[in-house]
């Protein structure tokens, strides 16, 4: 590059870990900002660039068109960068072709049998060490883990973290489709308490041998100082969803401290994002903390002014780019089934049950906007929960008789709901069904129970807490119908509870009916899932065209603005 005409120098700094850009000249910096937003705008030379394949090959392409005085030895640093990630690219991109060959997998079970798209993901969660696999529900996303970890002898033994009612899932599976040995973690530390001579002292807890050791999520604060020790060479995470609030609680410090020392990272789910894009950021920090940068150049790089993801599709396409996630329909890989029909039926509320909290519900929503800041928080989050909980109790007679007509046609029904009042009235309605408990309040053990209860044929009435059942396989063998009693905010949730229908193995086409009531929380939340919804679709399926809508995404806010406008409409009425 000698000779040439330059516009600033470039070197390595920090042991080569950094680039640095110095003498800009002002016209370039305004270019290289625009490249790379990750250089706050007000900044000034020099700049600092983290040096990575992907860094690199962007910093090479920018130099060719503004040259940058640059060292031999640098220069060699810059280009061998570029290559590597070309050289990487190219190996993804053959590895997801229609053609790829993928070697056998030694430790399946006999007559087990890998899929082509299943086989690609192992291959390229070898190839990269970190991938979030959101193959749509019911694609076998366990499958494909079990098999990288029978494919990939570095990877064990590996932890395996899930939602309570998924670990004798995750041991039967395992177990069904590998040789692999597994391990169902009961105890919440590495100690148990033993009596000793008449004393209870606490010793350690010996690990029995395994190839897989699956964690419950709640368990996995008091392992922590386990995995710091570098025992488990991989890190499996279902549902990473369940850290999307990041490393600030207790089980996302775990987690954080787990995938910084295993070799391989993998999450598991379909639904990254349960109510906004920034979550993605939060979820990716367990899998490939790179992949966004830092929290600060990831605002600055995808976020605008609000917080919320700009470019929904932009970034959906990035993350599919750098191979950090992949992602696969069911029509992707000949594996689609009919069309779920999605109905909202408007049913009946009892008005008396709605009125009865009409003033306190005002009164809330005054202060949500009135008053001091913890106040407005406290007061906005309790009508929230007084209303939900309100417009489930009004409807929940008018669910039950729509749910009595489908099960009275031999219809097995899968019946979803939030609270326990609500569930109440829907058993005593409908006790005669005798319904199978799948919510909150039931223990991991009585959640399977209850699963085993329905599928065997022995009740036709699944009632299943919204957010209790990710990962649940087995309902598509029994049941077609899915009755959505309440509502939550999130459509991913929704989404969710969908998949345990729509999968693998059903043979009937899906119906999933929204039974909303015209009045209470309802509308609000009908209107905030479209919006969630389409900048969760953008990020996760860019290549469906979903359009972002512009506008104040707080859900609260909505309901209390529903209450204030009430209030002003009836003191009109009586004027």
């Amino acid at each position: 590059m000698a000779g040439a005409r330059t516009y600033g120098g470039l070197r390595l700094v920090e042991n080569g870990r950094t680039w640095e850009l110095d003498k800009i000249e002002p016209h370039v910096s305004i270019r290289l900002k625009q490249l790379f937003p990750r250089i706050p705008k007000g900044e000034i030379p020099p700049y600092r660039l983290p040096h990575t394949d992907i860094l690199d090959a962007d910093l090479d392409w920018f130099t060719t068109r503004y040259p940058l005085a640059i060292t031999d030895e640098d220069y060699a640093a810059l280009t061998g960068g570029r290559t590597e990630f070309e050289r990487k690219q190219a190996e993804m991109e053959r590895i997801l072709l229609p053609t790829y060959q993928p070697p056998a997998v030694l430790g399946l079970r006999e007559g087990e049998i890998q899929r082509l798209y299943q086989a690609q993901a192992v291959a390229l969660l070898q190839r990269r060490g970190k991938l979030l696999l959101g193959d749509e529900g019911g694609l076998g996303k366990t499958y494909s883990a079990g098999q990288f970890l029978c494919a990939t002898p570095d990877a064990l033994p590996a932890a395996v973290v899930c939602d309570p009612h998924m670990q004798k899932q995750w041991k039967e599976k395992l177990e069904t489709h590998t040789n692999l040995r597994v391990c169902v973690i009961k105890v919440g530390t590495p100690f148990i308490t033993k009596v000793v001579k008449g004393e209870r002292v606490s010793v350690p807890y010996e690990l029995p041998p395994a190839d897989v050791y699956v964690f419950r999520i709640s368990q996995i604060a008091g392992w922590a100082e386990i995995f710091a020790t570098g025992l488990f060479r991989s890190a499996i995470y279902d549902e990473p969803q369940s850290l999307r609030t990041g490393a600030g609680t207790a089980k996302g410090q775990a987690a954080k401290v787990l995938s910084a020392n295993v070799i391989y990272r993998c999450g598991l789910t379909a639904t990254p994002i349960y109510n906004y894009g920034t979550e993605m950021w939060n979820v990716m920090q367990f899998i490939d903390d790179t992949v966004l940068g830092d929290w600060d150049d990831f605002r600055r790089e995808w976020c605008n002014d609000l917080g919320k993801i700009r470019d929904p599709k932009a970034l959906g396409t990035y993350l599919r780019e750098q191979h950090a996630m992949l992602r696969r329909l069911k029509a992707d890989v000949g594996l689609e089934l009919p069309k779920v029909s999605r109905i909202v039926e408007h049913v009946e509320n009892d008005a008396g049950e709605l009125r009865s909290i009409e003033e306190l519900a005002h009164k809330l929503a005054i202060r949500a906007t009135t008053g001091a800041f913890t106040e407005r928080g406290q007061a906005a989050r309790d009508l929230d929960m007084m209303v939900r909980q309100q417009t489930g109790i009004a409807k929940a007679k008018a669910v039950a008789q729509f749910v009595r007509m489908l099960l009275e046609a031999d219809e097995p029904v899968v019946l979803w709901g939030w609270h326990r009042q609500v569930y109440e009235i829907w058993l005593r309605e409908l006790a005669e069904f005798h319904p199978a408990m799948y919510t909150g309040s039931e223990t991991a053990s009585a959640k399977c129970k209850s699963l085993d209860a329905f599928l065997a044929g022995e009740t036709d009435l699944l009632i299943m807490s919204l957010r209790s059942g990710a990962g649940v396989d087995g309902l598509q063998h029994r049941c077609s119908t899915g009755v959505f009693g309440e509502l939550d905010w999130s459509p991913g949730i929704h989404q969710q509870c969908v998949w345990r229908l729509d999968r693998d193995g059903q043979k009937n086409p899906v119906t999933a009916f929204f039974l909303v009531t015209d009045d209470g929380s309802d509308p609000p939340i009908m209107e905030v899932l479209g919006i969630k919804a389409s900048e969760a679709q953008g990020v996760v399926d860019p290549h469906l065209g979903v359009q972002q809508v512009d506008t104040d995404m707080s859900n609260v806010r909505k309901l209390v603005e529903r209450y204030l406008d009430k209030k002003r409409s009836s003191a009109k009425e009586a004027a």
